[in-house]
Parts: C-alpha cells; structure tokens; sequence
C-alpha cells in the first residue's frame, strides 16, 4: 500500500491530478483535496509500516 501510495503522488508536473484531468487547475490553485488526503493516507500508511516492523522485530527477538 505505502508502494503505492507514493507512486500517485505528484512529481514536479504530474501525478494523480493530471491523470484525472485536472493538471490545469490544480497548477493554478495549489494542491487538490485528493492530494492532500493522498499525502496524509501516505503519512499514516508510513507510520503504520514503522510501527509494526517494531513490534515484529521486538517480538522475535
């Protein structure tokens, strides 16, 4: 899931915006309400995979 969550995310032209057809506006008005829930899905998915490689790597241990 974090795989693919990063690779939607927007590069320097580009991303999930553009795909939908909105690269002309969202260039305009900053970032879309997608992207800024896809930037905070990535954070919590990020999180998530840190949190439990912890506590996997603590309990075989």
């Amino acid at each position: 899931m974090l795989i693919l969550f990063i690779l939607l995310k927007s590069g320097r032209g580009g991303g999930l915006s553009d795909m939908f057809g909105g690269g002309a506006m969202s260039s305009m008005s900053g970032s879309t309400v997608v992207e800024k829930n896809l930037d905070r899905l990535t954070v919590i998915t990020g999180v998530v995979f840190a949190i439990t490689t912890v506590v996997l790597s603590l309990r075989l241990t």
